[in-house]
């Protein structure tokens, strides 16, 4: 693994932290920051350091943290095809046939459709889906990863798939079913495609200036050995951080699974696209009010179980439903155990879009992070658009409230959910400050700090996140040019508006180089 310059001089561009507003540089030693200051200081500095780096206007920040990555996952979603872009079924179909000829390994995997999106307002069927790919077996998952379209080939290789819950016909899985396909694919695959999918995200990951990101498995996303060879890649390579959380209630079949918790995506329900998050009330388009899978006492028993193991517990919830079930539970385990034990373990919960005022302030008593996606809300929460068409207008305008949780001190965290929504930590900032109802808009500040500082304290890393004298080293530099000065965030650019967002140039993690456009060598 290269190693770092032991004394690092930036300079001549700015430099956001909080110990200096009017920063324009930054020494870093052995990969900790040693000063922060502006030009007539960094003069001083020139004759002390090994290397000296002029920014040339840009701008550095602590890096961001990706509180909701699905690495694996990811990393094959960037290598496999991607119907995110088609405009229609056949579009979708054609995409498929043209497609599967380059697609490697003994499956064909896609990833990103959307029939919401589509003319059609319909997904294709697993017999559409064989008739693409020439019958061979194939996996194509919607964009919410919560169900899928498969072949019949790929129905062969394991016939209980239509016996499950979920089992819709005619190829179409959520669910029960969902996962067993997903297992499938998973056999298809060998150690070493892994290990490069793993290696392709998180170099990804550093390209888009993520110093950090929370590997957010389960038993039915990704196998566990995952987690290991994400350590052993980063003994080979400068990557970002990464977070491993076990998704299984009472750590299942590892229960001591050297782990920061045992949360993530172990789902209280599904998803709002898939028609499976759970709902209080029916959905508007359909007869069904999703699906539930875990109750009260379960929450209860889990968050006391890894309480006392001194790791975080956490769930994937989405619906109202679920999360009334979540926070109960939530109170169940305070009963039993205190309210100054659930705060000092600082519990999560990924998505929250539907939680209740009552709910709400439950989190914010419990000191329960909110790990959220903005880029959600800017995907599927504007006039006419997904939430509403699943929910209705009433229901849909209540949906991911970061302003309301955030003035009621519930710590936010912000993800991506990739490859749901790719890893694009500026985009979400600004879907948070652009959010579609205004009076749930962030300022660009508390935005920025949950993407960054957020994260780190999401895993009980209350200093981390920025650049100060002591801080860890982890930083990214950035274009912004042509971008004004923010006018509530110091040194950050004005991103509220649909113009051009800053691009990475340069990613430091622990004072080693994780990624330069410049020499990406």
């Amino acid at each position: 693994m290269p190693a770092p310059h032991s004394r690092v001089l930036l300079r001549g561009g700015s430099v956001h932290s909080p110990a200096h507003p009017a920063a324009t540089a930054m020494v870093t030693v052995d990969g900790t920051v040693a000063w922060v200051g502006d030009e007539r200081g960094a003069a001083g500095q020139v004759r002390d350091v090994d290397d000296v780096r002029d920014l040339a206007g840009r701008l550095v920040t602590p890096g961001f943290v990706d509180a909701h990555v699905h690495v694996g996952k990811t990393g094959f979603a960037l290598q496999t095809l991607d119907l995110s872009t088609a405009t229609s079924l056949p579009d979708a179909l054609d995409q498929l046939a043209n497609g599967c000829g380059d697609s490697t390994g003994r499956v064909v995997v896609a990833h990103g459709w959307d029939e919401s999106r589509w003319p059609e307002d319909r997904a294709f069927t697993g017999s559409e889906l064989d008739r693409a790919v020439g019958g061979r077996v194939a996996y194509a998952s919607r964009v919410d990863a919560h169900s899928a379209v498969v072949t019949a080939a790929l129905v062969e290789l394991d016939r209980s798939i239509t016996t499950l819950p979920g089992w819709r016909g005619n190829g179409a899985v959520d669910r029960d079913a969902h996962h067993a396909a997903r297992a499938v694919v998973d056999s298809l695959r060998s150690v070493d495609e892994r290990r490069a999918a793993l290696l392709t995200a998180l170099r990804r990951a550093a390209s888009v200036g993520l110093t950090c990101v929370h590997e957010v498995n389960a038993p039915h996303i990704a196998p566990y050995d995952d987690l290991d060879l994400v350590d052993s890649l980063r003994a080979e390579h400068v990557l970002p951080d990464v977070v491993g959380y076990w998704g299984a209630l009472q750590g299942g079949e590892h229960p001591d699974a050297a782990v920061a918790g045992f949360a993530g995506d172990l789902c209280a329900d599904g998803a709002l696209g898939s028609r499976t998050a759970a709902l209080n009330a029916p959905y508007a388009d359909a007869d069904t009010s999703g699906h539930l899978y875990v109750d009260a006492q379960h929450v209860r028993d889990h968050v006391v179980w890894c309480t006392g193991r001194g790791v975080q517990a956490g769930f994937h919830v989405i619906g109202d439903r679920a999360l009334d079930a979540v926070v109960a539970g939530l109170r169940q385990a305070a009963e039993r155990l205190g309210t100054a034990r659930m705060v000092a373990a600082r519990h999560r919960l990924e998505h929250v879009e539907m939680p209740s005022t009552e709910g709400i302030a439950v989190l914010a008593a419990l000191g329960v992070v909110a790990s959220v996606q903005p880029a959600f809300d800017a995907a599927w929460g504007g006039a006419e658009d997904l939430y509403e068409r699943r929910l209705g207008a009433e229901r849909a305008s209540t949906m991911n409230p970061f302003a309301t949780m955030h003035r009621a001190g519930v710590l936010l965290a912000f993800g991506s959910d990739s490859p749901v929504t790719p890893m694009a930590p500026w985009a979400g900032v600004r879907a948070a400050v652009l959010h579609s109802r205004s009076d749930e808009r962030l300022s660009l500040a508390a935005a920025f700090a949950a993407h960054t500082r957020g994260g780190h304290r999401a895993r009980g890393h209350d200093e981390a996140g920025v650049l100060s004298p002591g801080a860890d080293a982890s930083y990214a530099i950035w274009d912004a040019s042509g971008l004004p000065p923010a006018p509530d965030g110091g040194a950050l650019p004005d991103i509220a508006h649909d113009g051009a967002l800053p691009t990475c140039v340069r990613t430091v993690v622990s004072g080693a180089v994780a990624f330069d456009a410049e020499d990406p060598a």
